[in-house]
């Protein structure tokens, strides 16, 4: 079991914030997904078809994203919200990457929705997940970037564990270490607003989708949520 506590200065920063913790158990990656690749190519061809695009800095769920990296000294438009990140590749490139099932999936339902998504592999986790802000002496190894080491600016919202920075920026990038891989099989995915009166029905919808979408590929999936006034969660 991984506990997840999302912070009281960061509680009271955002009052509004909502995130749903999906947690898969007994995930096979190895094996075909073929609902996650419709899921993708549905949105590609919505694009192509001119029937759909990705939310952009217009949108309030990204602007909302914007003003908070603002907010820890975080430049929005040199290091962006990860939902952002992919929505302009989405727009430029007319397709998504493709990493593997689990990821592909959890970057489907982000971008449909507008809504930030990650996840930790979490056999890979060491103690409990805090999502708080980083007092300038945590390190962070970019995923992909396994000899890199980066340390946090004082004040910059940040997941942590036990171990090390597990996300910067608050959802911009993933760590290396617990990276999500094919042989993942006890994978936590997490969906993320700031402004729950207005959006958390998108998130709740985005939830379910990524239940679908892993449910076929794994022996389970739960559900949990973090808020300010319930800022703990055992997953």
């Amino acid at each position: 079991m991984t506990d997840f506590h999302l912070h009281p200065a960061v509680a009271d920063a955002f009052p509004d914030t909502l995130i749903a913790l999906v947690t898969a158990t007994g995930l096979r990656g190895r094996e075909p997904w073929p609902l996650t690749v419709g899921a993708v190519a549905e949105l590609e061809r919505s694009l192509a078809d001119g029937g759909w695009r990705p939310a952009d800095e217009s949108d309030p769920r990204i602007e909302a994203w914007h003003t908070a990296y603002r907010s820890f000294g975080t430049n929005p438009r040199r290091v962006r919200p990860s939902v952002d990140a992919l929505g302009r590749r989405l727009a430029k490139k007319g397709a998504l990457p493709r990493i593997n099932p689990a990821v592909d999936s959890y970057n489907a339902v982000s971008v449909r929705h507008g809504l930030p998504a990650g996840a930790f592999d979490l056999d890979h986790v060491s103690g409990v997940v805090g999502i708080h802000r980083a007092d300038g002496t945590e390190t962070f190894t970019p995923l992909g970037e396994p000899d890199t080491v980066e340390t946090p600016k004082p004040g910059e919202i940040v997941y942590a564990d036990d171990a090390g920075v597990l996300t910067r920026h608050w959802n911009h990038r993933d760590a290396h270490r617990t990276r999500v891989t094919e042989d993942s099989t006890h994978v936590t995915f997490v969906l993320e607003t700031l402004h729950a009166p207005r959006d958390g029905h998108l998130v709740e919808v985005a939830a379910r989708k990524l239940r679908e979408l892993l449910g076929p590929h794994a022996a389970g999936t739960t559900l949990h949520h973090l808020t300010p006034e319930r800022p703990r969660a055992t997953v």
